[in-house]
């Protein structure tokens, strides 16, 4: 089941509030956000640092300020991160894993093996198939992880159809707004090809899987792909104005990063997750079906 034509009555500022920003680090080959939102729990952090991989990728570590446990996303060039978990004193619990493609796997056994030869624990690799390089723990939809410390909290979502393995990850610590590593599902402005899946598929990830999340859960995805994407969206959707702000702020500075966006904001930006609700899109696909609005969509993205 997904939810279709639904109407939020926000605008991007106001979502934009949600999700505080405190301090954006540019560094040679990785650009760092800080989250360092006021936490319910005394003297409790949960932090996301996000290092660029390759021509486009993005990775992920996100640790407990409190007890240093920490996981990383898609380490596919782990060299960049080990420096930041030594330095920090870091003990890496889990490998999450969203797919098994190799620009997002295909780091996990080099990680293993760093570790291994600074004589650190093993950690966990999480991965929704056996496809997934060095995959030590198979996850399914809603399965929840054992904690980062006490508190921060790690939930699978199955969401099949850019590969059938793929897992987003749901990070959840009292204090913070969720986050959600969408891998390449769901991208910002955008979705995944359907290598192997449907449109059905795609509907059901981003309208029901991801788009029933909490508005102000950060959206942390796998590529950096936003202003293509969202002068995509401006060419189906001319007259949505919170599209068109989007993007002029996104040229207006070309070569900062665009993560996080928030599920409110990809609800009133994303073509992908407006395809029940936008009648310029089911005009553009000749359809008010959802379905048929994604397919139509997508060909007319895989060839923009």
């Amino acid at each position: 089941m997904f939810v279709a034509g639904r109407i939020y009555q926000v605008s991007v500022s106001s979502i934009l509030r949600f999700s505080k920003l405190i301090h954006l680090e540019s560094s040679g080959h990785h650009c760092q956000y800080r989250n360092f939102q006021t936490s319910s729990l005394k003297g409790a952090k949960m932090i996301i640092q996000h290092f660029n991989a390759w021509s486009d990728n993005y990775m992920y570590v996100i640790h407990d300020e409190d007890s240093k446990e920490s996981a990383v996303v898609d380490p596919v060039e782990p060299k960049k991160i080990l420096p930041y978990l030594r330095e920090r004193g870091l003990s890496l619990k889990y490998i999450l894993t969203t797919h098994s493609h190799a620009d997002h796997a295909g780091g996990n056994s080099l990680l293993l093996q760093l570790l291994q030869a600074d004589g650190a624990p093993k950690p966990q690799v999480c991965g929704g198939g056996s496809k997934v390089q060095s995959v030590s723990r198979l996850v399914s939809h809603n399965e929840s992880l054992e904690p980062l410390g006490s508190a921060i909290s790690i939930r699978c979502l199955h969401t099949p159809c850019h590969t059938q393995d793929h897992i987003c990850y749901l990070v959840e610590r009292p204090g913070h707004s969720p986050a959600v590593f969408t891998g390449d599902t769901l991208f910002i402005a955008g979705c995944g090809r359907f290598f192997e899946g449907s449109p059905e598929q795609m509907c059901a990830n981003l309208l029901d899987t991801l788009g029933r999340l909490a508005p102000d859960t950060r959206v942390y995805c796998g590529h950096e792909y936003t202003r293509k994407n969202l002068q995509f969206a401006a060419s189906v959707e001319p007259d949505n104005a919170d599209v068109r702000a989007k993007l002029e702020r996104c040229l207006a500075s070309p070569d900062s990063p665009t993560i996080p966006s928030t599920i409110g904001e990809e609800l009133l930006t994303n073509p992908f997750m407006r395809v029940g609700e936008s009648a310029a899109l089911q005009r553009c696909a000749g359809s008010s079906d959802p379905v048929k609005v994604m397919a139509a969509l997508r060909k007319q993205k895989d060839s923009f």
